[in-house]
């Protein structure tokens, strides 16, 4: 007998078929990834360092605000890889 999970599983792989990508289309996706991990890591070690200035310097609100400026560049970049990686998706099943 299946289990729960077994049945929805198959029922998803029905209406929702999984797409197998060649080696190529791997390497585009993960040659995107890696220019945004890049620039993530580059915004980070920036602001971070931006940051501990104003902290050293007593400036809490403005730590406080470069925290958060962090926090919507990262999620942006986040949002910007992940549609670029489902245009180049797309662009495949075509």
């Amino acid at each position: 007998m299946k289990s729960a999970y077994e049945l929805a599983m198959e029922r998803l792989q029905k209406s929702a078929p999984a797409v197998s990508l060649t080696d190529e289309q791997k390497a585009q996706l993960a040659e995107i990834d890696s220019q945004f991990r890049a620039k993530l890591a580059e915004k980070e070690l920036f602001l971070k360092d931006e940051i501990a200035k104003a902290i050293s310097g007593g400036k809490l609100e403005e730590a406080q605000q470069l925290q958060q400026q962090l926090q919507t560049e990262m999620r942006r970049l986040q949002e910007d890889c992940e549609t670029k990686k489902q245009k180049l998706r797309d662009s495949f099943a075509s």
